[in-house]
């Protein structure tokens, strides 16, 4: 038994926040951050418009790609940094918005690396029998949490949603091949917020050391890609499509050199949505999907790093 993707969704807030905007707000430019981030603009949620909201949206359209009906569902995962409250977990909260009253719904917690975190954990309770079928879902509102005076940071980081319906499957040509998942705490305070429950009784801050996870990003990533597709028994050359966490441009550049990808093989929305932390890969893997770069059958493979440090790959057959 193992574990396929029947059905790809995602969703952006409406309001366009571009750079001449920012620079309005802080010390920055246009030209400034494309040249060193790639980004040109990011969505920003409203007043009023929660991480549950836009993974909501984002699992209605993943239902609906997969023609199947939220009753179908048995498990709900959720990966944010963003949750709508300390607790209850995001996920219920989406399982109520569905109008699902069995099955079990959790959290993961794992930053940028959250839905690579994700699929290894679905992938697994899908092979033991836990649930038929999975919603994974990647919701952000990071503007919740950016220091709005620091152009280190605040430039790089967006809101938006990505989800995929997971189901079990005894079909050996297709679906999830690998996945790998690794982090080391070591680094915690190259990326991390200021602020926790426990610590400040306050939400806090991003705080980053960009020039120091830019190195240990490349070198993680493509490392974890390796080991991936050797998990699997392919060789990367085999791979149709990457399909990376959104971070920077420059991340993704220094990873397809490092590997010697082709560009074109790698999916970057970048420019468009920015860093959406967790959200970023399923909504780049929806972009691709749905503009019909990526197809049924392709071999796939999705990466991220995030605070922590995590970091991890996906290998599957879509």
């Amino acid at each position: 038994m193992g574990s396929i993707i029947k059905g790809i969704g995602s969703y952006l807030p409406s309001r366009v926040l571009t750079n001449e905007d920012l620079a309005v707000k802080v010390d920055t430019s246009d030209s400034w951050i494309r040249e060193r981030t790639g980004i040109g603009q990011r969505h920003i949620a409203a007043e009023g418009e929660y991480t549950s909201d836009l993974g909501l949206a984002a699992a209605k359209a993943a239902l609906s790609d997969a023609g199947m009906e939220a009753k179908d569902i048995d498990l709900i995962v959720v990966a944010t940094t963003t949750p709508d409250y300390t607790f209850p977990s995001t996920a219920t909260m989406i399982q109520e918005g569905l109008g699902i009253h069995h099955g079990a719904a959790f959290d993961i917690q794992a930053v940028c690396s959250g839905f690579i975190y994700g699929v290894n954990v679905v992938d697994s309770l899908l092979r033991t029998g836990t649930a038929k079928n999975a919603l994974l879902i990647g919701a952000e509102t990071f503007s919740r949490i950016l220091d709005w005076e620091d152009r280190t940071t605040c430039v790089l980081f967006g809101d938006g949603a990505g989800a995929v319906v997971m189901s079990a499957s005894d079909d050996e040509n297709t679906g999830v091949m690998n996945s790998f998942i690794r982090s080391d705490g070591a680094h915690c305070k190259l990326l991390y917020v200021d602020g926790g429950p426990s610590r400040t009784q306050t939400v806090g801050h991003v705080r980053m050391v960009g020039n120091q996870v830019f190195k240990y990003a490349v070198k993680d990533i493509s490392a974890a890609m390796l080991e991936c597709t050797e998990g699997a028994g392919v060789s990367i050359s085999d791979v149709d499509w990457f399909v990376p966490h959104q971070a920077n441009q420059r991340i993704l550049n220094g990873v397809a050199k490092r590997l010697k990808l082709k560009p074109e093989q790698v999916i970057s929305t970048v420019e468009f949505h920015a860093n959406t932390s967790a959200a970023s890969v399923p909504l780049a893997m929806d972009t691709a999907v749905k503009d019909g770069r990526i197809k049924r059958g392709d071999l796939v493979m999705l990466e991220a790093f995030g605070g922590g440090f995590t970091w991890g790959a996906a290998l599957f057959r879509f």
